[in-house]
């Protein structure tokens, strides 16, 4: 077959054609990318299936059936804890706790048990403030205790567990052996 002979105009005409075809091609194909919605739907989707699936760990600890660690969902509160632990004993104070508290990520959730200090604590003499009831305003009440020291007793005896003796003062910061002396006849487990 003989070759038929291309003239310089119809090269010229011919890579004009291909060119103005390759331009709507590569527009075609580049516009159909971006009016997709797949992506946009798979960014949307995807930070929300994370926050779902979002757990965090707490350690659940006191007067509950099966203390340890426990995963739960972002958003839970103490009371799902508690339920994932077993649920409280029968010596539980759970009125000690706020069972409405969100949970944080790492957080110790301690049930106190009503049964305040060590085996055998007696209850304080008539007239004495219990070291393991009192609220922060009557513990305020007493000499040489100001609110912070108040608090410092409340968050100890939750943390703790209670108090078995006037003594165990001694572990609260600012409040020494002189101070415990002072406070001997005005307080108890």
């Amino acid at each position: 077959m003989p070759s038929l002979p291309v003239s310089r105009s119809r090269a010229l005409v011919l890579a004009v054609v291909l060119l103005a075809l390759l331009a709507v091609a590569g527009r075609a194909l580049s516009g159909a990318g971006a009016s997709s919605p797949e992506p946009a739907d798979a960014l949307v989707a995807a930070p929300a299936k994370a926050a779902v699936e979002s757990k965090l760990v707490v350690h659940v600890t006191g007067a509950v059936s099966q203390p340890g660690l426990y995963r739960l969902k972002e958003g839970s509160r103490v009371a799902d804890a508690v339920a994932r632990a077993g649920g409280a004993t029968a010596s539980a104070d759970s009125a000690a706790v706020n069972l409405a508290a969100p949970l944080a990520d790492g957080m110790q959730v301690l049930i106190p048990s009503r049964v305040a200090g060590a085996a055998g604590a007696a209850a304080p003499a008539p007239g004495r403030v219990s070291l393991n009831a009192a609220s922060v305003a009557e513990l305020d009440e007493l000499p040489g205790i100001g609110p912070v020291t108040a608090q410092k007793i409340v968050d100890f005896r939750t943390a703790q567990g209670g108090f078995g003796s006037v003594d165990d003062l001694d572990a609260i910061p600012g409040i020494g052996p002189v101070r415990i002396d002072q406070l001997r006849e005005l307080v108890g487990p």
